[in-house]
């Protein structure tokens, strides 16, 4: 075979060595100073385009906690929860005076136990403002159970005569004896007055509902927020 013919995967790149040796044929080292005699072919690495090349993946950094709101289902689930625990409480039997403190203090404490369920299943810690809001969205469903039973309460009375039949019958002899009381009976067994009575009534149920669990929701976050 000629001198620099290829040889398998190699070629020859010189008759003599650098160190002034004269080379046999498909010598592979220098006989005198072992130098090796050939080069391995480099196959031709094909061009890489920009399709081809994997770009490497994103760095993700920690990810942003979700809003609280109606759209978060898990914050849905936890108020709603809280509500109708607080709403089933609420219907127990109470002294008067006793009941009014009961119906706060459990307005409260349904805000606290909604960011206490939020946070028991997503891992989450609640700042004051999402505890907040937390407490607000478990006031709403409050209230919308309150005013569902404030309604079928009126079509009950209505049916048995009206307010102002039902505290008539409530109030008995001081009705007849106190002119101030008669003239708020008047009031309720009028339409206009009955529509008033029932608006205002739900003003201040729509005003305790969300305020007091709104403070129980940001009292929670701030209670439970980890040191």
């Amino acid at each position: 075979m000629p001198r620099g013919a290829v040889l398998g995967h190699t070629e020859r790149v010189a008759e003599h060595c650098t160190c002034g040796a004269e080379l046999p044929p498909e010598a592979r080292f220098c006989h005198k100073c072992g130098k090796p005699q050939f080069e391995a072919l480099r196959a031709e690495e094909p061009e890489l385009r920009p399709a081809d090349v994997e770009a490497p993946p994103p760095v993700r950094g920690p990810q942003p906690a979700p809003e609280i709101n109606f759209h978060n289902r898990i914050a849905v689930r936890a108020g709603m929860l809280a509500a109708a625990l607080a709403s089933l409480l609420i219907s127990l039997p109470m002294p008067v005076y006793f009941g009014i403190v009961w119906i706060l203090v459990l307005l409260v404490s349904s805000g606290f136990f909604a960011v206490y369920v939020y946070g028991r299943r997503t891992g989450l810690e609640l700042s004051v403002r999402n505890g907040a809001r937390m407490g607000w969205m478990t006031g709403m469903f409050c209230f919308a159970i309150a005013t569902v039973f404030f309604t079928i309460s009126v079509i009950l009375l209505a049916r048995q005569g009206g307010l102002g039949a039902f505290y008539r019958e409530q109030l008995g002899a001081r009705a007849a004896s106190e002119a101030g009381v008669e003239a708020v009976l008047e009031v309720l067994e009028s339409p206009a007055g009955l529509a008033g009575i029932i608006v205002f009534t739900l003003i201040m149920l729509f005003f305790f509902f969300t305020l007091l669990p709104t403070l129980g929701g940001a009292l929670g976050a701030k209670v439970l927020e980890k040191e």
